[in-house]
């Protein structure tokens, strides 16, 4: 017969830093893992501006080169959204509120939902994602969202 022995040690706590240090919220840390991700992700900072993504994100949603998005907001950096319908028309400012990204941001949840993305070449045919967001707390407080894609 087996026999197992469980021990309970003190809980590892890391020191707290001032918030002016680098790296000390969330959105920091997350932003050198995100630009450095081989998979297609983005993190959007409170103000919705583009703080670190992937070069498979850009690749995934025709945005060019990730410094080419950085700092931008995510839905001027060239982010095209289509509709679902058959006319294949451009999202409008109340449906893009809802895209997971702005969603988890907003509403301090989990969001995932599917995006129809335009490339910039209008022959190229259209990118259709399944994007899951989780918003980035800094102090118990959303400080940005954490998307990660995949193609369909």
């Amino acid at each position: 017969m087996a026999h197992v022995e469980l021990s309970l040690s003190e809980v590892f706590a890391p020191t707290p830093r001032t918030p002016t240090e680098p790296g000390c919220d969330n959105v920091g840390q997350w932003s050198a893992m995100v630009s450095h991700a081989e998979e297609p992700c983005l993190l959007i900072d409170a103000d919705t501006r583009v703080v670190a993504i992937s070069s498979a994100g850009c690749d995934l949603l025709c945005l060019g080169a990730p410094e080419d998005v950085v700092g931008l907001p995510l839905l001027e950096g060239g982010l095209r959204l289509l509709d679902f319908t058959a006319a294949r028309g451009e999202l409008t400012e109340q449906e893009t509120d809802k895209i997971p990204p702005l969603l988890a941001l907003h509403s301090g949840r989990l969001a995932r939902g599917l995006l129809r993305v335009q490339p910039a070449g209008e022959d190229a045919p259209d990118a259709t994602v399944d994007a899951i967001s989780t918003p980035v707390l800094t102090d118990g407080s959303v400080a940005g969202s954490l998307t990660f894609f995949s193609e369909i």
